[in-house]
């Protein structure tokens, strides 16, 4: 019987463990990408035969993971996205919401060669590569961005850059890892002054703190 057919209390029932599981696994590979079907099923107070019946074994739960990961990419995606925004000031949004998310994912990119593959990495990047190269493309088009590099080879080193950072985030030389200063870093890199960087970064924050 599949959890489509189950009665509405198990189908419950089901879907909180499913969660549960989840959380747990985003948490548990965090501290260590070879933890056990058993340890995470006693972190997330299941029975193992519960974690099977979900997930048949750790490529499924990963693959599960990697799922999650490119639904809330794309939701950061579409969060970020504001008619009417600069090249700059769109970027900046899109680092912000992509920050969350790659620090609550940020365990898939250590998993990612062993577990699901650049490939799966890429497909789970897609949302934000596409959107990422579009906008800029536009900024150098307007003189926003430097040209030196094509706009889809600068979206990716970019991409690499804040994966990178994403994984320095526990590294005792980063005292104060945030999304302002990767905002900051990839305005740079994209051919922005310092100042101005800082500048658009700030107003962005400060933007959002009145709107909040």
């Amino acid at each position: 019987m599949t959890a489509s057919q189950l009665p509405a209390p198990q189908r419950s029932h089901a879907r909180s463990n499913r969660a549960r599981i989840l959380a747990t696994a985003r948490e548990e590979f965090g501290r260590n990408p070879d933890a056990t079907f058993d340890e995470l099923a006693r972190a997330a107070g299941v029975a193992r035969r519960t974690l099977f019946g979900h997930f048949p074994n750790r490529q499924a739960l990963i693959a599960a993971l990697a799922e999650e990961a490119t639904q809330s990419i794309e939701e950061a995606v579409d969060a970020a996205r504001r008619p009417g925004d600069d090249a700059a000031t769109a970027m900046v949004r899109m680092t912000l919401a992509m920050w969350t998310v790659g620090d609550r994912y940020r365990m898939l990119i250590s998993l990612a060669r062993r577990d699901i593959g650049e490939e799966g990495v890429r497909a789970a990047l897609e949302p934000a590569r596409a959107e990422a190269t579009a906008n800029i493309r536009r900024g150098q088009q307007d003189g926003v961005f430097a040209d030196v590099l094509p706009a889809p080879v600068l979206s990716r080193a970019l991409e690499a850059l804040t994966l990178a950072l994403v994984e320095e985030q526990d590294s005792p030389d980063w005292t104060s890892p945030s999304g302002e200063a990767v905002a900051v870093a990839l305005l740079i890199a994209s051919g922005v002054s310092r100042s101005k960087a800082h500048d658009l970064v700030r107003a962005v924050l400060d933007s959002a703190g009145r709107a909040g």
